[in-house]
């Protein structure tokens, strides 16, 4: 009888890997990755139910390996390329931990072929890394790749395999409707799922490992559209529409300043920073820079004080005062960094923009 364990991340590329070895052996298992890094995993479990009707599926958490994903040296820079492999060789090695458990025979992978700088010769050097040479089969590239003991031995035919390149994913929807998959679009490719392929990710992850301490609230602070870093230590994270303003309140530790405008439409900032080590006057400075700034990114009028409120998460007592928006978004640059990122679009209808024009979609978010 024949096992195989099938990395399953729910894209396109790893459902059709699965579904051609599907129908070559006794058995398949899905194992799917949680990290810090990929977006959350519930409706996958629905595709499993609906696509995968009585095949296991295992989650396993990468969250203690994240620095590792990442791969940032220090005082060096995030680069997609080593962050991938660093990331394919902690998944596979936790696979192959896991094959061995099971007893399965060998691993799939829906992997391709020079997919974010990452060659058939990368490839192979991982699993030769691990100890696992000719255990992974990765279908989709699997005739650019050296026979793997299952295609040797006959489990699995080389013939049903393809040859695809990084550029050859389009492909991908006509295999797999070839093979019963009812594809629309691929909302769990990796460009959708993994944070560290959103352009500008890095470079904020790159920012947040500078610090001395934090933890995995501090890395999910990074998910917001609109993230400043104000020197020498503060941060202010807005939240523009509802639903990430519920996931900021979740977020928000007692120390945390919570800032928003009680007039007009507009974000909920927090503020986050080593308060006991501020003055009266830099904590006022500071509370002032996160007003103007949430007042920037509002429906308010631009030359017109306005109000706002502002209370520590750990206090009862809720504060204001006035504060004069910026003249533009661009303008907060002259105080604080922001870290853009491309976020997917995932048809939320709300575009944030990190322009001049931005002010005026907030309220189209609410």
């Amino acid at each position: 009888m024949t096992r195989a364990l099938a990395l399953f991340s729910g894209s396109l590329a790893s459902r059709v890997a699965a579904r051609v070895v599907a129908r070559q052996v006794d058995e398949l298992f899905l194992l799917h990755f949680r990290s810090p890094f990929f977006a959350d995993s519930g409706p996958l479990r629905e595709l499993v139910k609906e696509e995968w009707p009585g095949v296991p599926l295992r989650t396993q958490s990468l969250k203690k390996e994240y620095r590792r994903m990442a791969n940032i040296p220090p005082r060096g820079s995030f680069a997609l390329t080593r962050s991938c492999l660093s990331c394919r060789t902690i998944i596979l090695m936790r696979a192959a931990r896991y094959m061995e458990r099971l007893k399965a025979d060998f691993i799939v992978t829906g992997e391709i072929a020079g997919q974010r700088g990452l060659s058939a010769d990368d490839l192979t050097r991982i699993d030769k890394a691990l100890g696992i040479t000719g255990l992974v089969l990765r279908p989709l590239s699997a005739h650019l790749l050296p026979p793997t003991q299952a295609e040797r031995v006959g489990w699995v035919e080389r013939k049903h395999l393809f040859g695809l390149k990084e550029h050859d994913s389009p492909l991908l929807p006509e295999i797999a409707a070839r093979l019963g998959i009812v594809a629309d679009g691929d909302p769990f490719s990796a460009e959708m799922r993994c944070k560290l392929t959103f352009p500008g990710f890095g470079a904020r992850l790159e920012s947040l490992l500078t610090e001395e301490h934090f933890n995995l609230n501090a890395i999910r602070l990074l998910d917001f559209r609109l993230y400043y870093r104000c020197p020498p230590d503060v941060k202010i994270v807005l939240a523009a529409t509802e639903e990430e303003k519920r996931a900021l309140q979740d977020l928000l530790l007692p120390q945390d300043l919570r800032v928003y405008l009680p007039t007009y439409p507009g974000p909920m900032a927090m503020v986050r920073t080593n308060w006991p080590k501020k003055t009266a006057f830099e904590v006022r400075e500071i509370v002032e820079l996160a007003g103007r700034i949430a007042a920037t990114h509002s429906s308010a009028p631009p030359g017109t004080l306005i109000p706002v409120s502002f209370r520590f998460e750990r206090d009862d007592e809720t504060s204001q005062l006035n504060v004069l928006p910026f003249s533009s978004p661009a303008a907060i640059e002259e105080y604080c960094t922001l870290y853009a990122v491309e976020f997917p679009d995932r048809g939320s209808g709300c575009t944030v923009r990190d322009d001049d024009s931005y002010p005026t979609p907030v309220s189209s978010c609410r």
